[in-house]
């Protein structure tokens, strides 16, 4: 016979993880999923502190976020709970440890699924019933009236208190924060409404457009088009910035890393298959320059491309999609036409040597554009952050944008663009230097480096700087959550 999932009773609350449900007497609590996650988890391991690694690891799996997350989804259970962190019946924070459920009486029991009906309707677990606790600092407004639909008439005094605590120019970060949350379970266009004209009412629509990712429902924000669009807008890209700089300087550090790595082998193999070719007059050491090649031009790459993809997660979430491609785009396409520049004055200028046929703007843009593309098609998020796979999904991540990354490369080499191989050799042929790749394209049956072959070797440039990117990108970092 097989025994049903658990489900958990503790004072007025029902949780049903089979069903991802919380209700209290009977009425549903929403969350969003991973606060609900959060929820499950302490309350499954209540017998212990759970540390914020363990809870980064199961909650946040296949993202990086900050301490920060973590400390706003407490607060957000807190509050759904009618909890005080000052004195916990729920969830108590372990100094510089965790967090533990410190509820004693919790029944576990039998989970029916959903066609059975809906979950009891019950008071406390055991024991009289209990009340959630009341806050005689009348600023606080924590009440949980205000978090399930409209508030009662008597919420009209909470609601302006949280107008007065998110526009007041001496509150906290975190308070603000906090009564931004509280607000978005209000009719948003009666808050929105209410904040026109006042003093700080950009700051406080850029909190608001946050905070709404903490809410279920995320209810919309406008920016577009609203009062201070560009000052709203400003301020929420310098937050997410500010925020996860630690976490995006490593991400941006392993893009880097991990496309050097892979330039640096794409050059090794490309070099030691052209010492090989009978045809080729190249020596051996043709490998180790286009090794080096390889490398300087892929870490260039990276450091524009992973720059752009990073500032993407970093600042945009409700249009990730589209950010990743204008950053790809962007960051290939500077860095590009800053190598272009630099080749063109070191050819000229120490050999007097003038190559009309180098990878510039246009091929960075595309390649830009395609890992973009590639990288929010393999790890979609809807709710935006820094994705990052673990195992087998990283690996397959790294794939699919190697696959864009190759297709792209493809496409330019056959519109006659070079890519890093075409410009070695429309070097190699001005300079009548022995090391040219006119014996690949022998071997496949053109007379010279052709379209053909040019672009084979563009697509295994790509799809090895597409997958390296990838690989670099996605790693969490020892200090990353």
């Amino acid at each position: 016979m097989t025994e049903l999932p658990l489900r958990y009773r503790f004072d007025h609350f029902v949780l049903s993880p089979r069903r991802r449900l919380l209700t209290r007497e009977g009425v549903e609590v929403p969350l969003i999923p991973r606060y609900f996650d959060l929820l499950v988890l302490l309350v499954e391991r209540r017998h212990e502190a759970v540390h914020r690694n363990d809870i980064f690891t199961c909650v946040w799996s296949d993202v990086v976020v900050s301490d920060g997350a973590l400390a706003q989804a407490v607060r957000v259970l807190r509050r759904a709970l009618g909890d005080d962190s000052r004195e916990p019946r729920f969830i108590r924070t372990i100094s510089r440890h965790g967090y533990r459920f410190v509820y004693d009486d919790v029944v576990t029991e039998a989970d029916e699924p959903a066609e059975a009906g809906p979950l009891p309707s019950v008071g406390p677990a055991t024991g009289p019933a209990t009340v959630p606790p009341t806050f005689p600092d009348a600023e606080r407004a924590d009440s949980p009236a205000l978090l399930i639909g409209e508030p009662e008439p008597a919420g009209e005094a909470a609601f302006e208190r949280l107008i007065r605590r998110l526009l007041a120019d001496g509150t906290p970060d975190e308070e603000r924060r906090d009564a931004a949350e509280q607000l978005l379970q209000y009719d948003i266009a009666r808050v929105l409404a209410r904040l026109d004209g006042e003093h700080g009412h950009v700051r406080a629509r850029a909190l608001l457009r946050e905070a709404r990712w903490s809410v279920p429902g995320r209810h919309d924000v406008p920016l577009l088009g609203e009062p201070g669009t560009l000052g709203a807008a400003g301020l929420l890209a310098w937050d997410r910035l500010r925020h996860a700089w630690r976490l995006a300087g490593g991400r941006w550090g392993g893009a880097i890393a991990g496309a050097t790595v892979a330039g640096a082998t794409a050059g090794s193999l490309g070099g030691l298959v052209l010492v090989m070719l009978p045809q080729s007059s190249s020596a051996l050491p043709a490998a180790a320059v286009l090794s080096a090649i390889g490398a300087f031009a892929a870490a260039a790459g990276g450091a524009g491309i992973g720059a752009g993809l990073v500032a993407a997660e970093v600042i945009a979430r409700s249009r990730r999609a589209l950010a990743l491609v204008v950053g790809g785009c962007l960051g290939g396409a500077i860095v590009a036409w800053l190598a272009q520049a630099l080749t063109r004055w070191t050819l000229t200028s120490l050999f007097s040597l003038e190559v009309s046929r180098l990878g510039g703007p246009v091929e960075g843009l595309v390649i830009g554009g395609a890992v973009g593309l590639g990288y929010a098609w393999a790890t979609p998020r809807p709710g935006g952050g820094m994705a990052a796979p673990r195992g087998r999904a990283r690996i397959r991540a790294a794939l699919m944008v190697a696959l864009v990354t190759a297709a792209a490369a493809l496409a330019l080499a056959l519109a006659d663009r070079p890519l890093v191989g075409g410009t070695v050799n429309a070097i190699a042929q001005a300079t009548r230097s022995r090391m040219t790749f006119a014996p690949l394209g022998r071997l496949l049956g053109e007379p010279d480096f052709g379209r053909g072959t040019a672009g084979l070797f563009g697509a295994f440039e790509g799809a090895a700087f597409g997958f390296g990117l990838t690989i670099g990108l996605a790693r969490r970092g020892r200090g990353a959550r």
